[in-house]
């Protein structure tokens, strides 16, 4: 028992030996991307005594998922539309505001959101919606670069790549192919990395109202989209440093495998896929792979991990065979050059949309009385992967966080429901990590898709496609804190809507989470217990914060709903602390 307890000490001081301070300076508050805090004024016997300290609205009522940077006594937050603030991280008084200048004619593929900044001297940086990377005075906010990490805009889908008979032609889109940029970036030795999305999104079809959910997400063969890709930049200058692109130049197609890394059957005809690689010998142009998430990245060993998007078309992979590397993969590169170490592909010829998209972090783990450098993800698929963050190798897939039912199956004719589907499982959500008690928590989403095989007669020929819709069955949300050497659930609780938007883990032995219905909640880490919640009017999906100014604890989150989910929008940052 000594020589256990010896371990696990030495396994939380390890991870925990970066240095502690009382800013948010990163998107996962280090490099690690734990989103676990130190503090613990606020902690579970007082968290009752939690109340608004101050509230900001912005202005811009849209789908709002930034994480809150606080860097000196500052915050910096990103707008949906990419327009900046600078706030008095005590009083909410604004200090700052840019407005970014938007391009008119680029075709923007996922919504308004930015989910944060990045801050380092001087300087802010921040991706946008229409490819731009783009450097603030941290003073200011006055421009001091602004660089088009793409030139040009893809071809993209339209309605009229659907049959006639289709009840979807008739709807509008709200998205589709088309390159953005999403992730808040991290900054690494004088570099700024980011990464771009929408490569291989398919059409998004929109219900009629502003707060109606999504629609079908319809996947359509053909030559769509381009390679997603991670890259480096200059601090000063802007200038690229490196790019790793997600689709290979050679070698795509893999080794045409029916298994997941896991040993899960896959249901693919690899045999016909082979016969059809001739026909496709460029398909590689168009793979999509998009970079969805901030990386992760261990400053020991030099390397970063990040995850990729779905290939393309999505969901509709007639025009692609093979395994589409390395899409849908957890990636480790050289911080320094890009150069790929390792990658892990979770789905291999993915037609369900199961992109890699919550971001990865950084723990020790034990396995075999030893203690291993891990990083761990939260799939789409509903199981939280630990791997060895050295080679890649699978340690442990945890128990299944969320229902799973006809996972891999095929789409048909006349739907076949699928849990979970291209929501996830977990989705974007970032996963926050109580160091103490060794448990991560994961926001989960229960929302069964069914899926639709659809045919379109063109020049005498047949082409098909696939639909992706939420079904007429219940959804719902749960929060899982899963042990981070076993992978077993130590407790969930269940939320009224699925969850998106991601929590935070601090020293107090709570972790903070918001809901689409505008609840924002405290939890016993330990227990799972509810024990503080207040609403905020809109939907709370984004990722909370903590920091101290002055020896006064606050928790910050941005409350503005969300679009695809169909969640109240609205324009507010809220901070909280406890009354005197």
């Amino acid at each position: 028992m000594k020589i256990l307890l010896i371990t696990f000490l030495s396994l939380f001081f390890l991870t925990a030996c970066q240095k502690e301070n009382d800013d948010w300076s990163s998107y996962g508050k280090d490099l690690t991307n734990q989103r676990f805090s130190n503090l613990n004024q606020i902690n579970i016997k007082n968290v009752k005594n939690l109340e608004l300290g101050w509230q900001y609205q912005t202005g811009i009522s849209a789908t709002f998922q930034a994480t809150p940077i606080v860097h000196k006594g500052v915050m910096y937050v990103s707008l949906p539309f990419n327009h900046v603030i600078a706030l008095d991280g005590k009083t909410g008084k604004e200090l700052w505001r840019y407005e970014h200048d938007r391009n008119p004619n680029w075709k923007m593929c996922c919504g308004p959101t930015n989910r944060g900044v990045a801050v380092h001297g001087e300087q802010i940086f921040f991706g946008t919606v229409d490819a731009r990377l783009i450097s603030l005075d941290i003073k200011t906010g006055e421009k001091i670069w602004d660089i088009n990490v793409v030139e040009n805009v893809v071809e993209t889908e339209s309605l009229n790549s659907l049959s006639e008979f289709d009840l979807n032609r008739d709807k509008v889109i709200s998205g589709g192919t088309g390159v953005g940029i999403s992730m808040a970036p991290v900054i690494y030795k004088n570099k700024v990395i980011i990464g771009i999305t929408g490569v291989g999104y398919g059409l998004h079809i929109e219900e009629q109202g502003s707060n109606s959910p999504l629609g079908a997400v319809v996947g359509v063969a053909g030559r769509f989209g381009r390679p997603g890709f991670l890259a480096a930049y200059d601090v000063h200058s802007g200038r690229q440093v490196w790019q790793f692109d997600t689709i290979p130049k050679q070698g795509w197609e893999g080794k045409f495998t029916n298994y997941t890394g896991d040993g899960e059957v896959l249901n693919r005809d690899t045999y016909l896929e082979k016969k059809a690689l001739a026909q496709y010998p460029d398909s590689a142009k168009y793979g999509g792979g998009s970079a969805w998430t901030t990386p992760a990245i261990d400053e020991i060993t030099n390397t970063l991990f990040f995850g990729t998007g779905n290939p393309s078309p999505q969901m509709s992979a007639e025009t692609r065979p093979g395994d589409n590397l390395y899409t849908v993969s957890l990636v480790a590169l050289d911080a320094d050059t890009g150069k790929l170490k390792w990658f892990y592909q979770q789905v291999p010829h993915d037609t369900w949309g199961y992109d890699v998209a919550s971001p990865p972090l950084l723990f020790n783990t034990i396995k075999d009385g030893k203690i291993i450098p891990a990083v761990g993800q939260a799939g789409k698929t509903g199981w939280f992967y630990i791997h060895n963050r050295n080679n890649g190798e699978l340690l442990v897939k945890s128990e299944a966080f969320v229902p799973q039912n006809n996972l891999f199956a095929k789409a048909t004719p006349e739907g076949t429901i699928i849990y979970p589907g291209i929501l996830g499982g977990s989705n974007w959500s970032p996963v926050s990590m109580n160091l103490d008690h060794h448990l991560v928590y994961v926001s989960g989403i229960h929302a069964p898709i069914k899926y639709t095989l659809h045919e379109k007669k063109s020049n005498n020929k047949v082409i098909k496609y696939t639909s992706s819709e939420p079904s007429d069955d219940p959804q719902w949300g749960l929060l899982t804190a899963i042990n981070a050497s076993t992978g077993k659930i130590k407790w969930q609780h269940t939320t009224e809507q699925p969850l998106l938007g991601g929590s935070l883990a601090t020293k107090g032995n709570l972790v903070f989470l918001g809901e689409g219905n505008g609840d924002f909640n405290a939890f016993n880490a330990v227990t799972g217990e509810l024990i503080w919640q207040t609403n905020i009017g809109a939907g709370v999906n984004a990722p909370p914060i903590t920091y101290m100014i002055d020896d006064t604890q606050y928790v910050a989150v941005v409350a503005g709903g969300n679009k695809i989910m169909g969640y109240k929008q609205g324009d507010y940052i809220s901070v909280y602390q406890l009354t005197k």
